[in-house]
């Protein structure tokens, strides 16, 4: 009985592109950007198009790609802050949360109250707010930055599984929630 020897498993793509084929890499990283920001921006693809435009200035510049999106929907479909920045987390999330028309319910009176702000931490605040989006089938996002800062956006819960995955072509290690 003879074998086909010739076949490799690990190998089912070296046909599908001519050897001189020539692979856009800048306009998949584009393709891939464009599907992040319409991740993070549902059912607000006007929004998504003017972070894009940036992004690809910025991309076009040789940015790299986590800092091109992150300057380009900082404050608008994102937030990137200090670790030792209670208040602005507060501010940040529940400015990105009035797009989905949602309060965050930080569990006290007033958020903004300095006794509060005090005893208050980033990473904790963070979960409180990943808990809060849940209930209204939402899910806040960060990924690693490098240093103190917390970074992240909010997405649709029922694009759990897709984020990660687009995000990570892009550089961005995400996980839900977690600061």
């Amino acid at each position: 009985m003879n074998t086909h020897s010739e076949y490799d498993p690990d190998d089912n793509f070296a046909s599908a592109f001519n050897a001189e084929a020539e692979l856009d890499e800048d306009a998949a990283v584009e393709a891939v950007a464009w599907q992040l920001l319409l991740l993070i921006n549902p059912g607000d693809e006007d929004t998504a198009m003017q972070q894009f435009a940036v992004c690809r200035d910025a991309l076009d510049e040789g940015d790299d790609p986590v800092e091109a999106i992150r300057d380009a929907i900082d404050w608008k479909s994102g937030f990137f802050i200090a670790g030792d920045d209670p208040a602005g987390l507060i501010e940040v999330l529940d400015e990105l949360a009035s797009r989905f028309n949602l309060r965050i319910d930080w569990g006290v009176e007033d958020p903004t109250d300095e006794d509060f702000l005090d005893d208050a931490e980033v990473p904790s605040l963070i979960a409180t707010a990943f808990d809060r989006l849940r209930e209204h089938h939402y899910t806040l996002w960060t990924y690693e930055t490098g240093g103190d800062e917390h970074a992240g956006w909010i997405a649709l819960q029922r694009d759990d599984e897709a984020l990660p995955m687009v995000a990570a072509a892009l550089g961005f290690h995400v996980r839900p929630g977690a600061g």
